[in-house]
């Protein structure tokens, strides 16, 4: 199965917010495919001794949630960050566009 996200979006909020200096925002087609990027960020940091300070949303895996203190990392399945549009909220944070499948 294909664990790459897509859209993703880092949103810089230095000075801007105190809930961290980073979001990061992706997507997954699927539920199945948000649980397999979760899991795969999760293993990726583990492996460099960085573990979060918590992870929510992974028994429904709409929006998952990981909390990595001053890096927020929001996997959403592609119609729910539709719904929510989380990155309207912050529209005066500077967007740095990474690498990934993109639908823009």
């Amino acid at each position: 199965m294909d664990k790459k996200a897509v859209d993703v979006l880092v949103l810089e909020l230095k000075g801007l917010s105190i809930i961290a200096d980073y979001f990061v925002i992706c997507s997954g087609e699927s539920t199945t495919q948000v649980r397999a990027i979760a899991g795969a960020i999760e293993e990726d940091f583990s492996k460099k001794s960085i573990r979060p300070a918590g992870i929510e949303g992974l028994n429904y895996s709409h929006w998952v949630l990981m909390d990595y203190g001053d890096i927020i990392i929001h996997v959403f399945e592609e119609e729910t960050r539709a719904y929510y549009q989380l990155e309207k909220l912050w529209l005066d944070a500077p967007r740095i566009h990474a690498e990934g499948k993109g639908h823009n």
